[in-house]
């Protein structure tokens, strides 16, 4: 793909005409008008839910895809595996392209592959043809949501940017949390294929809007760096084999060669990219001290929330005597809190520290996954409801002003090196999560999911602790 377009590269009312023009002056980010900023951020939450809830469906369906294609249930973890990683290794790479040939064309470039992809997954009869189409899956939600939150700050002016991340993060948790829930209500009406094929027609219409109303960008004319793209894909994709392995039981000797070879591999990678002007891996971004905080912020808060969302249905099911539905119930108070709570903090966040709410927000959280790990033997539904909804006030105020600070801190034109960032560091924190799950249930299965809380309830504690630190910084830089 070449840099220079005379289509997608023509500046739009959201796009400044320069790095040092965006930088220099606030009124540089004015946003899109209204109604076009209406329908833009549309586009840009379809897409992010589409992505997000792709990523948590399958896990329900895997014991019916198994037993219909005839597969058996260690081979169709890949239905998981292939999306996650795929996902994973090319956020990166497809974040520092957007910066280079326009978000808007990465964007809705990622959302065709995704609906070509989904109904790939559809038709598949076999698992290998399934888990290759959840592979090409994988890379078009990677071009969705490795630029969503640039358009965001292309989308809104800057004095409202706090109001368009905090829908983009209500969007994201939100479809994090029911992806079962839809999952379930799916499979008890019709067949697993059709929990790919609803997407089709909802990417249609996404990129049928996104075409007149996302956002065009300057791009930048720095050349893209290929290798760096493939040492960042051998990096993540050994971390994520060697963390998986070990919350799988894998034998310690592959996942300590696994754990070498990224680390060796990393070492060069992250060589490489100090001497880029606009490196994939966003390490000009890390050395913003408030831009770090907050990716280590990110990471423990969605450690804390994969370790309790995989914990809690276990808990509620085998240690309390819950049916599945009435798990599904008891757990929909944290989503449906977030929905409420991500706005509002949205809306402060324009106006108040980041490292107070999110301290705050993941304060809470932690008070209340140890309410969760101390419920005893015969609670009430009421006992476990308050607490759920407290978990969810606590990640809804966290996660906007988090993020709204990382897009913040970048300067315009490498927005896209920190929307990828962003998404980064919750899948980072994603997998870690699960990997801990997997781990503790597997040392100790008879405490597992109270023991899991525990260690949800320390991340969160640590992600509250990391936030306060951001108070020191000073107000320019977002704090």
């Amino acid at each position: 793909m070449q840099a220079s377009s005379s289509t997608d590269n023509r500046p739009s009312p959201g796009a400044s005409h320069s790095p040092a023009s965006s930088a220099a002056a606030p009124d540089a980010e004015p946003g899109l008008p209204i109604p076009q900023r209406y329908w833009a951020i549309l586009v840009v939450a379809l897409g992010i839910t589409l992505a997000v809830l792709d990523s948590a469906i399958a896990n329900v369906a895997l014991p019916t895809i198994a037993r219909n294609l005839h597969a058996s249930a260690a081979s169709s973890i890949w239905v998981v595996n292939a999306y996650q990683l795929s996902v994973t290794i090319s956020l990166l790479p497809l974040s520092s392209l957007g910066d280079r040939v326009g978000y808007r064309r990465v964007y809705l470039g990622g959302l065709v592959l995704f609906t070509v992809a989904s109904l790939g997954c559809a038709l598949a009869t076999s698992l290998p043809t399934l888990a290759l189409a959840r592979v090409i899956q994988g890379f078009g939600a990677a071009g969705i949501m490795s630029v969503n939150t640039a358009l965001v700050r292309m989308i809104y002016p800057k004095s409202r940017l706090g109001r368009g991340i905090a829908i983009n993060a209500m969007v994201v948790a939100v479809s994090s949390a029911v992806g079962p829930t839809v999952a379930s209500g799916v499979l008890a009406i019709a067949s697993w294929p059709w929990l790919f094929a609803i997407n089709v027609p909802i990417g249609v219409a996404a990129v049928a809007v996104g075409l007149r109303a996302l956002p065009r960008n300057e791009p930048h004319p720095s050349p893209y760096d290929y290798p760096s793209a493939v040492m960042n894909a051998f990096v993540f994709g050994l971390l994520i084999f060697a963390v998986g392995g070990l919350g799988h039981g894998e034998r310690y000797g592959f996942v300590a060669v696994e754990l070498i070879g990224a680390i060796v591999i990393g070492y060069f990678f992250v060589q490489r990219q100090l001497t880029q002007s606009a490196p994939l891996l966003p390490v000009d971004l890390l050395r913003i001290p408030i831009f770090a905080l907050s990716v280590g912020t990110s990471v423990c808060s969605f450690s804390a929330q994969m370790l309790a969302f995989v914990s809690l249905p276990f808990l509620l099911q085998n240690h309390l005597g819950m049916s599945q539905v009435e798990t599904g119930l008891l757990m929909t108070p944290w989503p449906l809190v977030i929905v409420g709570a991500a706005p509002l903090s949205g809306v402060l966040s324009d106006r108040l520290s980041a490292g107070w709410l999110g301290g705050l927000g993941l304060a809470t959280l932690a008070a209340g996954l140890l309410l969760l790990a101390t419920l005893g033997a015969h609670p009430t539904a009421f006992d476990i409801v308050w607490r759920m909804a407290l978990c969810g006030l606590g990640f809804g105020t966290f996660q906007s002003p988090n993020n709204r600070t990382m897009l913040s801190a970048a300067p315009r034109h490498r927005s896209g090196g920190a929307s990828g960032m962003l998404g980064t560091a919750r899948l980072t924190g994603q997998t870690l999560g699960s990997a801990l799950v997997a781990l503790i249930f597997g040392i100790a299965p008879q405490y597992g999911p109270v023991i899991t809380l525990y260690v949800a309830a320390c991340f969160a504690a640590a992600g509250a602790f990391v936030s306060m630190l951001r108070v020191a910084q000073s107000p320019a830089a977002g704090a």
